[in-house]
């Protein structure tokens, strides 16, 4: 098994520069080859919209569309519209510019905390915990060492697959695939900044949602030797921030995809902690497309 690169700090992946009031810089890694990750793209977006919002209210959901792919050698500029701040909601537009293009545009609500007027959730399923279960970077590195090496943006964070045969798991109803994979970030966050954990689980979220749509047809790309069989490109993608959690301690994402057709895939996820809190869901749509072979 390949030795693993230390992870770099995760907090670099959210960092940007302010250059004026609602205008920010930032830089991207490579997600595929030539294209800007589109989780981190949002999660400096959510970053940029958190900065104009008073602290005292956390995002609680989450809009974005993906236009165009980000270039991961160029700086991306995230233009901040503060469309409303109410007594309670505060709401803000941003738009992430590259080459005088647009690439992505996001819209995310601000809120301050309420009492709950009756909780209730999903229970998590008893799935085996992240400590049973092998190190998907270190399988990736030993299975595929040349494309593991070309995304050094992903050696920040941790993940872990739940087999599909393990106990615990729900019986996968027929035309929906599903996978559990527990994640977390590779190093600490600070305990006091909500902001930054939404941002952390907003990158995240975009990890594994998309693959879900085609998992039919072939395995994550953590968890495969073979080339592609699929195109894959995230559409837009919308979460929901329901209780308070830390991204850097292991949340598992339970996710399913009820629908592909006319090259579109759809995937819902669900985030718990590890008490089996339900902290957030995401939804997204993928293109999906099956690849020709070169003879075809």
């Amino acid at each position: 098994m390949n030795d693993l690169p230390a992870p770099v700090p995760f907090l670099d992946l959210l960092r940007i520069e302010e250059l004026d009031q609602n205008l920010y810089r930032g830089r991207c890694h490579a997600g595929a080859p030539l294209r800007a990750f589109g989780g981190q793209v949002a999660a400096q977006a959510l970053t940029a919209g958190g900065h104009t919002v008073d602290p005292e209210r956390t995002v609680h959901s989450l809009h974005g569309y993906f236009l165009r792919p980000g270039d991961p050698a160029r700086p991306i500029v995230y233009q901040v519209e503060r469309l409303r701040d109410g007594r309670s909601y505060a709401t803000r537009r941003v738009t992430a510019v590259q080459g005088g293009e647009a690439i992505f545009v996001f819209s995310a609500s601000f809120k301050r905390p309420e009492p709950a007027a009756g909780e209730r959730q999903r229970t998590m399923p008893p799935v085996p915990g992240p400590e049973e279960l092998e190190d998907a970077f270190a399988v990736w590195a030993a299975t595929s060492p040349e494309d593991f090496a070309t995304t050094t943006g992903f050696h920040s964070l941790e993940m872990r697959f739940v087999p599909a045969d393990a106990p615990g798991l729900p019986p996968e109803p027929a035309g929906v695939p599903q996978q559990f994979v527990w994640m977390r970030t590779g190093t600490p966050l600070p305990a006091d900044d909500p902001l930054v954990h939404a941002c952390a689980l907003t990158y995240l979220s975009d990890l594994t949602l998309a693959p879900t749509t085609a998992l039919h047809l072939q395995k994550p790309r953590f968890q495969r030797s073979e080339p592609n069989q699929v195109a894959l490109a995230s559409l837009d993608h919308a979460m929901w921030f329901h209780r308070p959690f830390r991204a850097d301690e292991w949340v598992l994402y339970a996710q399913r995809s009820p629908s592909a057709s006319d090259g579109r895939g759809l995937a819902l996820g669900e985030f718990y902690d590890r008490d089996g809190v339900l902290i957030a869901s995401a939804v997204q749509e993928a293109l999906l497309r099956e690849l020709r072979s070169p003879s075809g």
